[in-house]
């Protein structure tokens, strides 16, 4: 069965525009590497919780908005490979410098999950 990184991210709605062509110049680099698919979302339908919430969950503040993604892989190992060769990748280098990002990563949210159920 498949393996997926999940993420949230903080993104401020006036780099929108920068954010998604970093993600399209980083799927292409990870899809390079073996990734089964790659995706980007942005929230359009997100209720900002009472309790918890994606908004909460990355401490969303005013004038940005949440993107949702996910990288599949073909297994754990697999995600592990892909992620070694996509990080030392030439075309990332200039993505690592926090400070070029265009939001703030101390809030992005993610981790790894074990795909349990898969329809289509």
């Amino acid at each position: 069965m498949a393996y997926v990184d999940g993420f949230l991210i903080p993104v401020p709605r006036r780099n929108r525009d920068k954010y998604k062509k970093m993600s399209t110049q980083a799927g292409k680099v990870w899809m390079d590497h073996g990734a089964v698919a790659y995706h980007e979302c942005v929230a359009d339908d997100v209720a900002y919780g009472r309790v918890t919430s994606f908004s909460k969950g990355v401490k969303l503040k005013k004038g940005e908005e949440v993107w949702f993604s996910w990288i599949v892989y073909k297994s754990r190992k697999d995600r592990d490979r892909v992620n070694r060769l996509a990080m030392k990748d030439p075309r990332l280098a200039h993505m690592m410098d926090l400070k070029a990002m265009p939001f703030d990563g101390k809030r992005m949210v993610f981790g790894g999950f074990r795909m349990v159920v898969e329809l289509r």
